[in-house]
């Protein structure tokens, strides 16, 4: 008797680790971020420069999608998630830098971000609302992993940094991959034909 493989196909491993290179990307974007305000040390810093640090990531993360997501309707949600996001979690914790604040901090930006991106998703994934449960937490960790890595956040950026980052990219990459991975069949020129997943 055949059963089923489980092993994800040789497609969806490239998917992933195509995602995942979008780590790479938070470095410059965090850069980005700093460079029209400073560090995040009041209201108007974390707007301004959490949404130029939004267009940063979210170009980086429509480039490594493989066409699964549509470019401009991702980066406006995640720049606008990520500058409004960072402005109410920053605010909450009075910009403070220790790590339950930070962790606190990276939730509530994932709140926001969480369901602007959600909604920028394919409109056919009907997994999608998971990715806005996930943000909060993936965010969250972002932030704790970058904080015990030891990088100096009391420089109050914008964004996690290269190993909070990885950490995100990774398990994000996974998420994404499920919620795409089964599309609902779709009408298409008077005929039903079904949307693939991840390449």
């Amino acid at each position: 008797m055949t059963g089923r493989s489980t092993s994800p196909a040789p497609g969806a491993v490239a998917s992933w680790l195509l995602w995942a290179l979008a780590f790479l990307s938070f470095p410059i974007a965090g850069l980005v971020g700093l460079v029209p305000v400073g560090r995040v040390d009041d209201p108007v810093a974390a707007l301004v420069g959490g949404t130029a640090t939004g267009v940063v990531i979210g170009a980086a993360q429509w480039l490594v999608s493989r066409r699964r997501l549509r470019p401009l309707r991702w980066i406006v949600a995640t720049s606008l998630g990520m500058g409004v996001g960072l402005l109410v979690g920053a605010t909450a914790v009075d910009f403070g830098t220790s790590l339950v604040e930070l962790a606190l901090m990276g939730a509530l930006t994932g709140v926001v971000l969480g369901l602007a991106q959600a909604l920028a998703l394919p409109a056919g994934s009907s997994r999608r609302w998971w990715w806005a449960a996930a943000m909060p937490v993936l965010w969250s960790l972002g932030w704790v992993v970058t904080t015990l890595a030891g990088i100096t956040v009391e420089e109050q950026f914008t964004i996690f940094g290269m190993s909070g980052a990885a950490t995100f990219t990774v398990l994000s990459g996974l998420l994404l991959y499920w919620i795409l991975r089964a599309r609902p069949a779709v009408p298409v020129d008077g005929r039903i034909a079904t949307v693939p997943g991840p390449a």
